[in-house]
């Protein structure tokens, strides 16, 4: 199997493109600073992993600014910090605050070049929305939880995203389904019968950070989209 067997890429945004766990621990900073006990980073993305990953399974249709919001609530709660309704939307609606990876918008336009570009995400359209301008690139489709009423790891989510794309005349072997998380994406989409690509952005870190551990397979591992667009550059070399 080659890179270049394929039509479509298939991206997680968050996590993949965009540096979320950066972005969130940015967010969090109010809330850890006014916790009064030291909350490592780590912990602070595992407790924020345990409670996103419940929020969305419990209200699968809640716009992930309200989620985030709702999460923002929780980890207060659980911390015992006392905090307006304010901070709970402000980390709410930081998602377009979230930097992208430093080689993202390159390796994208690379990509753009050779392949379709699509985008299956935990996310609303408004968050995106700032997220997209920071990639600099033009998607040919974008399917957010918003637009699907759940959120991955659902099957529902892959289904909806093959039967869009069924519908514009490609299957399932054109697809290469790209992704950082092992819980949220490449379970489903295995399940889904889609060939992956595991982008290992935590290779060299212990633990899962911002997402739910998880067992799955894949296709091919890089530990970053850079290493994949030269790994494509190379077989049309070859």
């Amino acid at each position: 199997m080659q890179l270049s067997d394929f039509r479509i890429l298939t991206f997680d945004c968050y996590g993949t493109l965009i540096d979320w766990e950066g972005g969130i621990h940015a967010a969090l900073q109010p809330l850890l600073a006014s916790a009064g006990t030291a909350i490592g980073r780590e912990a602070a993305l595992q407790a924020f992993a345990r409670l996103e990953a419940d929020q969305e399974a419990l209200t699968p249709d809640m716009i992930y600014s309200d989620l985030l919001a709702e999460v923002h609530r929780r980890l207060a709660r659980e911390w015992n910090v006392p905090m307006d309704e304010a901070a709970h939307r402000r980390f709410g609606a930081s998602v377009p605050d979230w930097p992208a990876f430093p080689d993202s918008a390159e390796a994208l336009a690379y990509l753009k070049r050779h392949f379709k570009l699509v985008i299956l995400s935990n996310v609303d359209r408004t968050s995106f929305a700032g997220s997209n301008r920071r990639l600099g690139v033009e998607f040919d489709a974008i399917y957010t939880a918003q637009d699907i009423g759940s959120y991955k790891p659902s099957d529902r989510n892959f289904t909806y995203m093959l039967e869009k794309l069924a519908a514009l005349g490609h299957g399932k072997g054109e697809i290469l389904h790209t992704a950082q998380s092992l819980f949220h994406d490449h379970a489903p989409a295995r399940r889904a019968g889609l060939a992956t690509a595991w982008i290992d952005r935590r290779h060299d870190q212990d633990g899962w950070g911002a997402t739910p551990p998880a067992e799955a397979g894949h296709d091919f591992r890089f530990t970053s989209l850079a290493a994949l667009a030269a790994a494509h550059a190379a077989e049309r070399q070859s």
